[in-house]
């Protein structure tokens, strides 16, 4: 007898001895009573997310429920309330030998829920405990099978690896709406620390192939430029006249040249200006 049951009994039979003994109503008072007994004896509820499996002298005699419902007292019992929400169980696998010899530690999570009640009441001694287990051996099939590699980048791929396993093993069980989610993988410190170095000496050599990528480049540039100023002399003493003007454009200060540069750029400034 469940608790809404058993309240509606104790109404039923309180009311029932109001009526006989203050109003010395014996018959109506006992009808009551006697029906307060009997709603005890027969009247069950179930919540609106749980099955009632119901036995009649030991065989199965039907699914009952959600809200109120009457067995045959003596001859029917509810064997139990299942449970039909959605459910998670936490999994996790220490110590295993990943496919290139790695030791990991991986946790995860057990989504699933009961979709044939009485498969799950009359045919597996305890569901819950054996659904965690088939998802603990799955898990642990599964890392022996990948290398970490696969296992840190690929955390997806292993789901539903996992997921696969756990209903191919529970198929016959009553049990799906499996799904299963990686919370954590751990690795040895060492190895982590190694992965670690290997990622910043990596990355350092990128920048070092970027950097000299850069100095090639412009040093193609500068052999490139000096062809041109070979080629034509005219053009480097511009050059030379336009970097003395940009380093003393903002000093405002008087510009002391080499006799040498002074007559290039009167040679220049004689080229450039149109005759007669």
């Amino acid at each position: 007898m469940n608790r809404s049951a058993a309240t509606i009994a104790v109404i039923l039979i309180v009311l029932g001895v109001l009526i006989a003994v203050p109003l010395r109503l014996a018959f109506p008072g006992a009808v009551v009573a006697l029906l307060g007994i009997a709603c005890g004896l027969t009247l069950r509820t179930a919540n609106e997310w749980e099955r009632a499996v119901v036995l009649r002298l030991g065989r199965f005699a039907g699914i009952r429920g959600p809200g109120v419902f009457f067995i045959i007292p003596v001859i029917e019992t509810v064997y139990v309330l299942v449970d039909t929400r959605k459910q998670s169980t936490i999994i996790s696998a220490e110590n295993t030998l990943t496919l290139d010899g790695v030791s990991v530690a991986v946790d995860s999570v057990l989504f699933w829920k009961v979709e044939d009640v009485r498969r799950v009441a009359t045919e597996l001694t305890d569901y819950r405990a054996m659904i965690g287990q088939v998802a603990q051996t799955s898990l642990r099939e599964i890392i022996s099978g990948m290398g970490l590699g696969e296992i840190l980048g690929n955390r997806e791929a292993m789901d539903a690896k996992i997921r696969a396993a756990i209903a191919a093993k529970s198929q016959d069980w009553g049990i799906g709406g499996i799904a299963v989610e990686i919370r954590d993988v751990r690795i040895p410190a060492e190895l982590n620390d190694a992965m670690s170095r290997n990622a910043q000496a990596e990355k350092e050599k990128q920048a070092r192939v970027t950097l000299a990528s850069s100095e090639v480049a412009i040093a193609e540039q500068i052999v490139h430029a000096g062809e041109v100023y070979a080629a034509n002399p005219m053009a480097l003493k511009i050059r030379q006249m336009n970097l003395v003007y940009e380093m003393n454009k903002d000093r405002g200060a008087t510009i002391l040249l080499p006799t040498e540069l002074a007559g290039a750029m009167s040679a220049v400034l004689k080229g450039l200006t149109p005759e007669g």
